[in-house]
C-alpha cells in the first residue's frame, strides 16, 4: 500500500472513530430521533409507493378509464402525501429538537473545559481561536449529527425503495443502473476526501476570524488614536479573503459533484431509454411501467445526488467535531493533593525554585531561595522581566516550578488540593478583570456569592470605594458595564480590593495593585492595605519603592534571581541595585 493511501486509510478510520464519538451525543435523544426515523421512513415509503401506483394511473386510468381509479385515485393520492407531510412535519422538528440540545450540550462540555485546563493553554493560542468553538465551530457538528443523519437516512430510504420499484417493474430495465452505481460511489469517495481536507483549514481561519475582530473592538481606541484604521481594514480584508477562498472551495467541490452526479444520472436515464426501445423489447413494455420505471429512476437520482452532497456537511461536522474532541481530552490541572488545607499559617518557603516556560523554553526563575514568614510584607522589587510576577504565579499553582520546592506550613504545597490551596488566597493585580453585572456582584464574586449585604458595604468602605459606589443610581446594584467600562481605572481597582477584603484569605498577593490610582485614593488605599496587610502573609509586586519602604524584607529580583535582601534600610546601606533604583526614582520624584 503506497504512503498516500496509508494516510487515507488511518484519516477514514480516525473520521469513523470521531464521527462515532459524535453521534454519541445525539444518541442521548434516541427517543426523538426513533421518532424521527419512523417519519422519515414513512416519507420515502410513501414516495416509493406513489411511484409504483403510476403504471394504474397509466395503463387503466387514462386508456381503459378504469371507473373504480377514476372514482378512488384523487383520494389515494391526497392520502399518500397527507401521510407525507405529517411525516415530514414530525421529523424535521424532531431532528432540529436534537440538533439544538447536541449544540449546547457540546458548547457547555468546551466552555466547562475551558475552565479546567491550565493557564498555560490560554497563552499557546489566539484567545479568537478559542471563542470561535463556542461561537462557530460547535455550530458546525449540528449538521453532521442530525442534518446528514436525516439526509441519509430518508434519501436511503428513498433510493431502496425506487430500486425496489424499478426491479418489481421491469428487472430489464433496472440493467441501466449498472452504469449508475460505479461512477457514484467513485464520485462521493472523492468528494469526501476534499470536503475533509478543505473543511480543518477553515475551523482554523474562522478563529483567525474571530480574533482580528475581537482585536480591533477591544483596541478600538488605540486603533483610533493611532491612525490605524486602514491597517486594521487591510488585516481584517486579508484574513476574510483566505475564509471566502477556503468557502467557495467547498461551493466548488459541491457544484462539481451536482455536476458529475447529473451527468452519470443522464447517462443511466439514457441507458433506460435506450434498453426500453429495443425493437425486441419495445412492444412489451406498456406506457405505465415504462414511466413508473423512469420515474422512480429520476426518484432515486435525485436522492443519490443529495446523498452525494451531504458529504460537505458530515465532513464539515466531523474537521469540527475533531477540533472540539482534541480540547475536551486536554489533560486538566493538575491537581495530585489530597490534603485540604482549611486555613494556613502563612509560613511560605521557596527553596531552589526555577521555572522554564514551556512553550518558548524561557528560563524565568533560577533557583529562588525566600522565606515569608506568618503575618509579614515581602516586597518584590526589579526591573521588568526579572521575574517578579513568574515568582508570585506559582503560589496558586498557575504554573508549576521546574526545579526546586515550594513549602506552605511545612508542607510541600503540591500535597493540598487545588481548591484550598486557591481559597488561602487573595490576590489583587495590576490589570483589573471586572465582570459585566453589578457592583455588588463584582466584590462578591464566585465562593463569596454567598456574602451579606453589610459585608460587601463593609468591605466597599475599607477599599474607600463607596465614595463613588453611593453616588451610582442603584448604589451597590448598579451596573457597571462590560470589563467595568463604565468606571474609570481608579474605581476599577478600588473594586478589586474590596474583593480582596471581602475574601479574607490568609496569604495576599497585590501585583502594582495601587497603579491605577490618583495620589488621594492611593494614600486612601494604602490605609486600606495596611488594615488588611495586618495578621496576613503578604507579597507585593511594586514598581514605586515609596510605596514598599515599611515591609518587612525586600527581595531585588534581576534575571531571574534573588540578587539582594534584606529591609529598606538595610538595603540603602548595602548600595547595590535596590539604591540605585530609589536614587533613580528619588531623583525623578524630586523633578
Amino acid at each position: 500500500m503506497s504512503e498516500g493511501k496509508k494516510n487515507v486509510a488511518l484519516w477514514d478510520a480516525a473520521s469513523r472513530q470521531v464521527y462515532k464519538r459524535l453521534l454519541g451525543y445525539s444518541a442521548r435523544y434516541w427517543p426523538v430521533i426513533l421518532i424521527s426515523m419512523i417519519g422519515f421512513a414513512l416519507d420515502g415509503g410513501a414516495l416509493a409507493y406513489f411511484t409504483s401506483k403510476l403504471q394504474p394511473i397509466m395503463d387503466k386510468l387514462l386508456e381503459q378509464k378504469d371507473p373504480y381509479l377514476i372514482r378512488w385515485m384523487p383520494l389515494w393520492i391526497i392520502g399518500i402525501f397527507l401521510v407525507r407531510g405529517v411525516a415530514i412535519l414530525i421529523s424535521n422538528y424532531g431532528m432540529g429538537y436534537v440538533s439544538r440540545n447536541v449544540v449546547q450540550s457540546m458548547q457547555r462540555d468546551v466552555f466547562a473545559a475551558y475552565l479546567r485546563l491550565p493557564a498555560s493553554f490560554f497563552g499557546s493560542e489566539h484567545s479568537g481561536h478559542q471563542i470561535s468553538r463556542i461561537t462557530y465551530t460547535s455550530e458546525q457538528i449540528a449538521g453532521a449529527s442530525t442534518d446528514a443523519l436525516k439526509v441519509t437516512v430518508t434519501e436511503s430510504i428513498t433510493v431502496i425503495g425506487m430500486f425496489a420499484v424499478m426491479l418489481y417493474k421491469s428487472v430489464y430495465l433496472t440493467m441501466a443502473l449498472l452504469i449508475l452505481v460505479p461512477a457514484i460511489v467513485l464520485i462521493a469517495s472523492a468528494v469526501s476526501r476534499r470536503y475533509r481536507t478543505v473543511s480543518r483549514r477553515i475551523q482554523g481561519m474562522m478563529g483567525s476570524v474571530t480574533g482580528t475582530v475581537e482585536e480591533a473592538v477591544k483596541a478600538h481606541r488605540e486603533v483610533r488614536i493611532y491612525g490605524g484604521q486602514q491597517q486594521a481594514d487591510e488585516h481584517f480584508k486579508q484574513v476574510s479573503d483566505r475564509a471566502r477562498y477556503l468557502n467557495l472551495k467547498i461551493v466548488a467541490t459541491s457544484a462539481i459533484s451536482g455536476s458529475s452526479t447529473q451527468t452519470v444520472a443522464s447517462l443511466a436515464l439514457a441507458g433506460m431509454v435506450y434498453l426500453a426501445s429495443r425493437p425486441s423489447q419495445i412492444d412489451h413494455i406498456s406506457p405505465g411501467v415504462f414511466i413508473a420505471v423512469l420515474t422512480a429512476m429520476g426518484g432515486m437520482l435525485s436522492s443519490l445526488k443529495r446523498l452525494t452532497n451531504v458529504q460537505s456537511t458530515m465532513q464539515t461536522g466531523i474537521a469540527a467535531a475533531e477540533n472540539l474532541f482534541a480540547i475536551l481530552d486536554m489533560p486538566p490541572e493538575v491537581d495530585s493533593g489530597t490534603q485540604v488545607l482549611e486555613r494556613t499559617k502563612g509560613d511560605l518557603r521557596f527553596e531552589q525554585v526555577g521555572l522554564i516556560y514551556p512553550r518558548d523554553h524561557f528560563e524565568a526563575l533560577r533557583g529562588v531561595d525566600l522565606r515569608c514568614a506568618p503575618g509579614t510584607v515581602t516586597a518584590l522589587v526589579g526591573r521588568s522581566g526579572s521575574g517578579k510576577s513568574s515568582l508570585v504565579s506559582l503560589l496558586p499553582r498557575f504554573n508549576e516550578p521546574t526545579s526546586g520546592r515550594i513549602l506552605l506550613d511545612g508542607e510541600d504545597y503540591t500535597s493540598y488540593t487545588l481548591a484550598s490551596l486557591r481559597h488561602q488566597i487573595a490576590w489583587v493585580g495590576q490589570n483589573v478583570v471586572l465582570f459585566d453585572g453589578t457592583v455588588a456582584e463584582n466584590i462578591a464574586y464566585g465562593e463569596l456569592a454567598g456574602a451579606s449585604e453589610q459585608d460587601i458595604i463593609a468591605a466597599a468602605e475599607a477599599a474607600h470605594a463607596m465614595e463613588f459606589i453611593a453616588k451610582l443610581p442603584d448604589g451597590i446594584h448598579g451596573q457597571i458595564g462590560e470589563g467595568g467600562n463604565r468606571l474609570s481605572g481608579g474605581q476599577r481597582q478600588r473594586i478589586a480590593i474590596a474583593r480582596a477584603i471581602l475574601k479574607n484569605a490568609p496569604i495576599l498577593v497585590l501585583d502594582e495593585a495601587t497603579s491605577a490610582l490618583d495620589t488621594e485614593s492611593e494614600r486612601l488605599i494604602q490605609q486600606a492595605l495596611q488594615h488588611l496587610m495586618r495578621d496576613r502573609t503578604t507579597l507585593v509586586i511594586a514598581h514605586r519603592l515609596s510605596t514598599i519602604e515599611h515591609a518587612d524584607q525586600i527581595a531585588v529580583m534581576d534575571q531571574g534571581r534573588i540578587v539582594e535582601q534584606g529591609t529598606h534600610g538595610e538595603l540603602l546601606a548595602l548600595d547595590g541595585q535596590y539604591a540605585a533604583l530609589h536614587r533613580m526614582q528619588f531623583h525623578q520624584s524630586g523633578d
